[in-house]
């Protein structure tokens, strides 16, 4: 699966670009997206990995897409197919998507509290975290009882865990040392 990963980004960052340059991200995505699913098909998986060449296995992809793809993304469909990545679409559009918050400075954010955070303490929590990684956030909140009490927060490679959980560990640890 991670072969696929890096096959995906150079075309997911060239539709990026294009999309950008082109003022047109949010089409892009929809096209990426509903393109993405078609090619989880099971019927059109087996289709991919059959012995049709790229021009006729892209006409009959454009032509399962029908007019959800634009020209371009049309376009692109066969650019991907005379290379063979038409199995990458999934893992492009997850690209896309990835490159898309990135161009909008936007971050997902998951905080995990032992008890269910207020609609103040979310705010406050949110305010802080915009200021401090520069982005807009978005706050996917889980609850976990087993923190006993504080949040453990997660932001791509960041992770700040003020949970007492984690302080009896390492207090724990620092006795046994």
């Amino acid at each position: 699966m991670s072969e696929l990963t890096t096959v995906a980004r150079p075309y997911a960052k060239a539709a990026i670009d294009f999309a950008v340059e082109t003022s047109d991200i949010a089409n892009w995505q929809e096209m990426l997206v509903f393109a993405g699913e078609v090619a989880k098909n099971d019927d059109i998986r087996n289709l991919l990995t059959g012995a049709y060449a790229s021009d006729k296995l892209a006409e009959i992809f454009v032509g399962v897409c029908g007019e959800q793809l634009n020209t371009q993304g049309q376009n692109f469909v066969k650019v991907l197919a005379e290379n063979n990545r038409l199995s990458a679409l999934p893992d492009i559009s997850t690209q896309f998507n990835a490159f898309k918050a990135d161009y909008d400075k936007e971050i997902d954010v998951d905080v995990t509290s032992a008890i269910e955070l207020s609609a103040k303490q979310l705010d406050s929590m949110s305010a802080a975290l915009e200021k401090r990684l520069a982005r807009k956030v978005k706050l996917i909140c889980n609850v976990d009882p087993a923190l006993v009490a504080g949040v453990i927060i997660k932001a791509g490679d960041t992770v700040i865990d003020g949970s007492v959980n984690s302080k009896l560990n390492r207090l724990s640890d620092a006795l046994q040392a």
